[in-house]
């Protein structure tokens, strides 16, 4: 008889502070229950997979649907939310008190970097898997179901299983790392629910890790620090694709949700090659990519947009070289500008990582940032503009900002969680830009009918003919027409107006101050909407 499995994606709480921020968890992380539910159903268990986010389920809904299976163990992609996890506490109470008082099992980027304050504040939590959890998760439950024949109590029993933590008594017990998986291929495709399939893009990993080492980034550090890439072959790619359209002929976009999709040096660009190659050859699809600027050449770009590429996310992060330094990008503002040059010749308009403002930036870097901005055409789109004139540096466990800061004595604790943290701004004047812009921005976002966001393409057709055109709302009435590009306008010159009083010396941070500004925002959000 086979062990029966939830595998639970639970509701993540919105935050007013963070709407719109996603370094809380990677976009790669978006597979992980999909390649641990594969890797459990190959080995003959019986899996469920519930998903609690994209359902938009409640916590009563999915403990009815998880008593429905009648799991002996559960799983969880513990995903950081910007809280104290309270909501989650309570769903996995209720959870247990419908199915049983079965072993649960946390996995993901937030268990990996905080178990051990992660283990005390959720007691209903047996272990936590750190790092990859298809090779652990198999080894975990054959540990538990073991301590089931009386060898045990469960998280005594996790504590010989590398990759694991638990909380024994009242020690947390870490067992040493497990070895990465070298050869993803060996993997199986991973489980696609119908609400994964329900969004815009299938989403699909063609390499983990990246061979960057930037100081914000949980990426290498998730897969034990160092340079951590490593690819799928591209034709175990193309063969996941062909699966996928065959099952679902109609899904002709894919999104890969690689850290870095080209890899580093020669043998990442030979392989981006012959896989652009493979996907031209057999499909007609479109597909995105995220990736660094050094990585940009011609010819790449090139085969990619003949294989169907036609969306980035690209980091550029900054338009100061000593920004990009401070940050260990190992790129420079004239690579930044050569891969939107590239990628522009090839009809591909980035979407852009970007820092605005890091705890040391001065006023000068603030300059130089909008002038980069300002110059590369990358503040004519509100959707773009309301994200990179507040973006903040984030500090979250596991980055090696955050150890960094900690060392120096630097780092200020979140007030809810030991996951996140902050660096105070060296420059008062600096902090104050950075919170107005974030506050004002926040208030754009939140004034503007969903649809604008929901949907890029809104967005887009809107700047470019000056107004978002009406929509149905969810409930059947109509969106009335948005000046977004009136809107996207005065946005940049309110951020251009304070910088330079603040650098004049016209306008001294003050709360009457930051006021203003919210309410010129506002009344912009309300001018824009009539």
């Amino acid at each position: 008889m086979s062990t029966r499995i939830v595998l639970i994606e639970h509701p993540r709480r919105s935050s007013w502070v963070h709407m719109n921020d996603v370094a809380n968890t990677p976009l790669s992380s978006s597979l992980m229950t999909g390649y641990t539910a594969a890797a459990l159903e190959a080995a003959g268990h019986d899996v469920l997979v519930v998903e609690g986010n994209l359902g938009r389920l409640s916590a009563e809904e999915i403990a009815a649907r998880a008593a429905v299976h009648a799991p002996d163990i559960v799983g969880m992609h513990l995903v950081y939310d910007w809280s104290d996890g309270a909501h989650v506490r309570e769903l996995l109470a209720g959870l247990l008190n419908a199915v049983g008082d079965v072993p649960v099992l946390a996995y993901g980027f937030y268990p990996t970097f905080a178990y051990g304050d992660l283990l005390r504040a959720f007691p209903r939590v047996t272990g936590a898997i750190l790092g990859e959890p298809e090779a652990t998760v198999m080894e975990a439950v054959a540990a538990l179901l073991r301590r089931d024949r009386g060898v045990g109590a469960p998280a005594e029993a996790l504590t010989g299983v590398a990759g694991m933590a638990a909380l024994v008594g009242d020690r947390v017990v870490a067992a040493p790392p497990r070895p990465l998986i070298r050869d993803l291929d060996a993997l199986p495709f991973p489980v696609r629910t119908p609400e994964m399939l329900s969004l815009r893009e299938v989403n699909i990993a063609g390499s983990r890790g990246c061979y960057g080492s930037c100081t914000f980034c949980t990426i290498n550090p998730f897969y034990g620090g160092g340079s951590q890439w490593r690819p799928r072959s591209p034709e175990s790619v193309v063969a996941e694709m062909a699966s996928v359209l065959e099952e679902h002929p109609h899904k002709r976009r894919f999104y890969f949700v690689d850290p870095n999709f080209f890899g580093p040096r020669a043998r990442g660009r030979e392989r981006v090659l012959e896989l652009a190659r493979l996907i031209a050859e057999r499909f007609d699809v479109r597909f995105g990519i995220e990736g660094r600027v050094n990585d940009i050449d011609e010819e790449v770009v090139e085969a990619l947009v003949r294989a169907g590429f036609d969306e980035i996310l690209i980091g550029l992060e900054s338009g100061s070289d000593a920004t990009l330094a401070r940050l260990n990008k190992h790129t420079s503002v004239e690579q930044n500008r050569r891969a939107l040059r590239i990628l522009r010749s090839n009809g591909v308009e980035p979407n852009v990582g970007f820092i605005m403002f890091e705890p040391d930036s001065s006023l000068a870097d603030v300059r130089v940032n909008l002038g980069f901005l300002e110059e590369e055409g990358l503040l004519d789109r509100l959707s773009l503009t309301a994200n990179v004139l507040y973006h903040q540096q984030i500090m979250l466990a596991g980055t090696p900002a955050f150890r960094s800061a900690q060392a120096e004595g630097r780092l200020v604790m979140a007030p809810h969680n030991a996951y996140e943290g902050s660096i105070p701004y060296r420059h008062p004047e600096v902090e104050f830009l950075a919170e107005t812009m974030a506050e004002a921005c926040r208030h754009v976002f939140a004034g503007l009918p969903q649809d604008v966001w929901l949907d890029g393409t809104a967005v887009e057709l809107g700047i470019a003919a000056g107004s978002a055109p009406a929509a149905s709302a969810p409930g059947g009435s109509a969106v009335p027409a948005i000046d977004l590009a009136g809107l996207n306008a005065g946005l940049v010159a309110v951020f251009r107006d304070l910088l330079e009083g603040l650098e004049e010396g016209t306008i001294a941070p003050a709360p009457a101050v930051a006021q203003g500004v919210l309410d010129d925002v506002c009344g912009l959000v309300a001018a824009a909407s009539v």
